[in-house]
């Protein structure tokens, strides 16, 4: 039997349920994504502050199906017949830059003591948490332009690379090992698509007459597919993140072409209504502020983290997008690449366990990636608004 506090689980539902209320709210003045509030709140109901909420096991596993949903959806939302071409060159291109710099810039912290791990900070700081940024895109209307599918494709490269890096790099197994176990999971995974395709195929007016009926074929379908993926890819010692992002693109090729609407507003009410914010709440009942705050050397570390975010994804976006966009967009993919958070948390959870990560770093890169998610977001949505407008999506040169 597993033990449940009844009282850390409830006090996590209302804790998110809060933040959606204060952020609808604020929203008519403000923009604040809704991840900040529940994080915030997170902390506030943890043991640093109130001591309302603990994660044990059963919330630690509503958290880990949370994260795994998060990553589906950003999984979901790359559509690669969109990207294909120039955003996805200068995508992959711009990141293999930003880990450069974040190995280099690590390399420097780590001289001087202030980490112990560059592989582990730099690995944190090259991230972009485009799962998170989907529904600010979404509801600011970005996601349909021109900026939106070099945003797309840049924020693809910065959560599909990290997670390639937490497969290969951060596992106790050989190089050699890990690289046969991740093709033996693509080739496992090609399989589940190519099924997945086939079987919508076949089966999608099944799927379509039951979406408003109890059944829910279509939603049961898709969950059992992320769950799969995910089970694999743990069972495999591969990452969960890579089972859900993986799940989310097999849907997407098995979608294409078909009206989804519904499909995907009742995914995003499974994903966002209830498994998601379990993950960021609890990340903000587990944050160490203590260890933050009770050195102010350390607390510097915050504002550092932050402006090496921006430096790390930002002077990527403003070099190597010349050609396609004008320095005010550019500037805005800067500052939209530099918003992190769910692999920031991943990552310092690792590299904390394995003793690769003092808790007073991890906390200023945790720290850092909510700021960089309340204001960098903010901040690229008021570049845009005063560009050019661009409503047509970039095409896709070969």
């Amino acid at each position: 039997m597993v033990s449940v506090d009844s009282e850390s689980f409830l006090a996590i539902v209302i804790a998110a349920a809060v933040a959606a209320l204060a952020a609808g709210m604020l929203a008519r003045r403000f923009l604040v994504p809704v991840v900040v509030l529940e994080i915030a709140l997170g902390i506030v109901i943890g043991p640093e502050l109130l001591g309302l909420a603990e994660p044990d096991d059963f919330v630690e596993f509503f958290s880990s199906l949370g994260l795994g949903m998060l990553f589906f959806f950003a999984g979901y939302e790359i559509d690669f017949q969109r990207i294909r071409g120039q955003p996805l060159r200068l995508a992959a291109l711009g990141w293999a830059l930003s880990l450069l710099l974040a190995y280099a810039l690590g390399g420097l912290l780590a001289m001087a003591g202030v980490v112990l791990s560059l592989v582990f900070v730099g690995s944190a700081m090259a991230t972009t948490a485009i799962g998170t940024l989907i529904p600010i895109l979404s509801d600011a209307g970005e996601l349909k332009t021109r900026f939106g599918t070099y945003l797309l494709g840049a924020g693809a490269m910065g959560e599909f690379g990290p997670i390639l890096l937490i497969t290969l790099v951060f596992s106790t197994k050989g190089a050699a090992a890990n690289a046969a176990i991740l093709l033996a999971f693509v080739l496992l995974a090609v399989l589940a698509g190519i099924f997945a395709v086939r079987s919508v195929g076949h089966a999608w007016d099944v799927f379509e007459r039951t979406l408003e009926t109890s059944s829910q074929l279509a939603i049961r379908f898709a969950v059992v597919m992320v769950f799969a993926l995910a089970a694999l890819a743990a069972s495999l010692g591969l990452d969960l993140l890579l089972g859900g992002f993986v799940a989310g693109i097999i849907l997407r090729l098995a979608l294409r072409g078909r009206e989804v609407e519904v499909l995907e507003s009742k995914l995003t009410a499974v994903g966002y209504g209830f498994l998601i914010p379990f993950f960021f709440v609890v990340s903000g009942i587990k944050l160490d502020i203590g260890a933050l705050t009770a050195d102010p050397i350390q607390f510097l570390k915050l504002p550092l983290f932050l402006a090496l975010f921006l430096v790390v994804r930002g002077v990527p976006a403003l070099l190597l997008y010349r050609s396609v966009l004008d320095l005010r967009d550019r500037a805005a993919l800067a500052f939209f690449s530099a918003t992190e958070l769910p692999l920031v948390v991943a990552i310092t959870t690792i590299a904390v366990e394995e003793g690769h990560m003092r808790a007073s770093t991890a906390a200023g890169l945790v720290a850092a990636a909510i700021l960089s998610t309340a204001i960098y977001p903010i901040v690229g949505l008021r570049l845009r608004a005063s560009a050019a407008p661009d409503p047509e999506p970039a095409a896709a040169p070969g």
